[in-house]
């Protein structure tokens, strides 16, 4: 009776869904030293599981200090935002089996951000131009309202795009003009003015229009498409950062 068993481990052994992958990080810590290294971990994984996944296995199973941002592990948050080979994403949306896992995987902080440790930046400039932007509806209207806003389904489709940022800092990120001056306001900063500048129940297109008509507003913009390339919701950026220059230029929204 324990041939069949054992046969039927080994099938299982065989047919084990394991591959062996090197994750490449960039490791920084301040209160170590001034200079980032890289620093290899070999894991064992299922390639259809993601790159979080595999930080987590990293940090709880071999390494505990790794530091690394992550919340919803669903796309949503926009937490986990880090260049993965060379390119930015989300390590929740990103599966191992889709980025060559026979090479090393790199993985390091997005760029253009002070690196606080390891994988986690500074996003506070970040946010703050996205606060400069006023990125709430403004009305005239002193009271609340006794009814609700009703806007056509025309008009509301008219930002819809915009309305997916999830304020990831991928876009912004992936910027060279951001990258060289960190006082540009940034494509996702642009995205979420867009979102209010082009919403027919806003009242406030004009004075957002005068915020992103500054030296460090949407005229910095190169229209590389580096933006709307590394956006993991598929907003149009660079299209939403056009319609905000031609707004500028003829007052029509």
């Amino acid at each position: 009776m324990a041939t069949p068993v054992l046969d039927k481990v080994e099938a299982q052994s065989a047919a084990s869904p394991y591959i062996t992958v090197t994750f490449r990080v960039r490791r920084f810590n301040p209160e170590v030293s001034a200079e980032a290294t890289w620093e290899d971990f070999q894991l064992e994984i299922d390639p259809k599981e993601r790159v979080l996944d595999g930080l987590h296995k990293i940090k709880w199973d071999l390494d505990g200090t790794l530091t690394f941002r992550r919340s919803c592990a669903h796309g949503i948050c926009g937490s986990d935002a880090m260049r993965i080979n060379g390119k930015n994403r989300l390590a929740c949306k990103t599966l191992i089996k889709d980025i060559n896992p026979e090479k090393p995987i790199t993985v390091e902080p997005i760029k253009g951000l002070t690196v606080l440790k390891d994988l986690v930046v500074d996003m506070e400039p970040f946010f703050q131009a996205y606060r400069d932007v006023m990125p709430f509806l403004i009305t005239k209207e002193t009271n609340e309202p006794t009814r609700e806003r009703l806007q056509s389904a025309e008009d509301r489709a008219r930002f819809d795009d915009t309305t997916k940022c999830i304020l990831c800092a991928a876009c912004t990120s992936s910027c060279p003009v951001f990258w060289n001056d960190g006082q540009y306001f940034g494509p996702a900063a642009i995205v979420n003015a867009h979102r209010f500048i082009f919403d027919s129940r806003d009242e406030a297109g004009e004075q957002r229009l005068e915020i992103l008509n500054d030296k460090d507003g949407v005229w910095r913009c190169r229209t590389t498409f580096n933006c709307t390339d590394a956006c993991p919701r598929g907003i149009e950026v660079t299209k939403a950062i056009a319609e905000v220059k031609r707004a500028l230029i003829t007052r029509r929204f």
